[in-house]
Formats: C-alpha cells, structure tokens, sequence
C-alpha cells in the first residue's frame, strides 16, 4: 500500500504547476548559519551559542531594504524579503545572556554567505555579526524562503507508515539524502524508500517492528536515515508519500 500511495504522489507532481514554482523558488537544504572561522574558541562558548546565550554591546544597524536577491550562477534570481537584523538577532538570542557563560556582540553588517537549495548553491544576504574576541563574523541568512507550493494531492491517512519529521540535509553531489524519521521507543528502526521520477521523489518512511516482548511506551524518537539516489536529486522535489508535501527542511536546534 505505501509502495502504491507513493506512485500515485509521484504521479500527481508529474508536470504540475507546483512542481514548476519549486524549480523556480528559494527553498535551502542547508544550514543558513556560518560559525566563526575555525569554531568556537572553548567549550563554554560553544555552550553558550546552544543555549542562545548572547549579550549586545551596542547597537545594531537599520536598513532601508525590505527585498533582497537570492542568485545562482547561471540561473534566474529570486527576490525575496529580507529578514530584518533585529529579528535574526532575535532568533540566534534566544537564551539569557546575563550570566556565564555569554557570546558578546559588538555590531552587525548585511553582507553575502552561500547557502544549498534545491537550485545548487545560492549566494543569499546575511547578517554578519561582529563577535567579542573574533576576527571573521558569525554568518546568519537574513532571507525567507519560497513559500512551499500547494500539492496536487490530498494527506492520507489510511496508508500505514510514518510521515518524515524533515529534512536533515543533502550531500554535496546530490546522491544522499538524509530525512529525520520518527520511530517509537520499541520499534527497530526507522527506515526510508525512495521512488524517483522526473520532477520528484518520493520519500515512505516506515518502521522495523521491535522484537521485545516486555511492556512498552508510547514515546517517539526521531532517526535520521540517508537515502542513496540513483541520479542527483538536482532540482527535483522530494515529497513525503503521507503527506503528499514537500518534505520540510528545518534547521537543527544548535548542539
């Protein structure tokens, strides 16, 4: 049944409008945030950038642009809005950086980092934030994303498997593909097909069946499973067979 649902997905995406906006949108499958040359300097740093733990001694910079341009080499750029300094200060400070240990911030800048995209590699804006006792700043993308268009195809619910919790990333030459897949707490494992076709793939996300036989909870973990593709995924989409979605990709929370 899950073999058949993820033909049926598959089929639906085929030659669609909504296969044609994901080609043309901005839609990262990688990281939006660069460390400082060379990582963080000591454990306690490195802590306090998991825990969100930042100071900012002085102010941050306005700026009058409300869009910005995302551009691949060779392809058609997008233009998209542009996250303000403020809130991606906001995001990154997320803890209490009164106390020990801290990250200060002593000024920030737009400028460029490369990002990966269902296009390649994009040349995206960012904040770059100047930090206390740093030579090269800490990098975060300062744009949104394409919004993720409609599928053609209703979520189901009477197919069993699992949906794909997200995306965790994908290789550099495009062959792996790494889903974050839940799995209960007595289940063996979390595994990942894959139903490749022109414009999408199809990810079925499943579980081997645990063969304890003591009592059980309920609880649910989450497995990255890598996908080896028989081609580059290049600009196709990867769609989860429940859902019939995209296959959302969220940044992990730092640590």
């Amino acid at each position: 049944m899950l073999r058949e649902r993820a033909r049926r997905v598959g089929a639906a995406w085929e030659g669609s409008e909504a296969a044609a906006s994901w080609r043309t949108g901005y839609h990262p499958t990688g990281g939006a945030v660069r460390l400082p040359r060379g990582g963080w300097r000591s454990r306690g740093e490195r802590r306090a950038y998991e825990q969100g733990a930042f100071r900012l001694r002085g102010e941050l910079p306005r700026s009058r642009a409300t869009e910005v341009r995302v551009a691949w080499p060779g392809r058609a750029s997008v233009v998209r809005p542009l996250v303000g300094v403020q809130e991606s200060y906001a995001r990154m400070a997320f803890g209490r950086g009164g106390g020990q240990p801290h990250l200060t911030v002593t000024g920030a800048r737009l400028g460029t980092m490369t990002v990966a995209t269902t296009r390649g590699p994009a040349t995206v804006p960012a904040w770059l934030f100047a930090l206390h006792g740093y030579d090269t700043p800490l990098r975060r993308a300062a744009v949104t994303s394409s919004p993720t268009p409609r599928s053609p195809i209703a979520p189901t619910r009477s197919v069993p498997g699992r949906r794909l919790d997200r995306l965790g990333g994908v290789s550099g030459d495009g062959r792996t593909v790494t889903a974050v897949a839940v799995r209960g707490v007595c289940d063996g494992g979390a595994r990942v097909g894959a139903l490749e076709g022109r414009d999408a793939v199809v990810l079925s996300g499943s579980v081997v069946k645990g063969r304890g036989s003591g009592p059980c909870t309920k609880q649910a973990k989450l497995m990255p499973v890598r996908v080896r593709l028989k081609r580059p995924l290049g600009g196709r989409v990867l769609l989860d067979a429940l859902s019939g979605a995209p296959v959302p990709y969220r940044e992990a929370p730092p640590g």
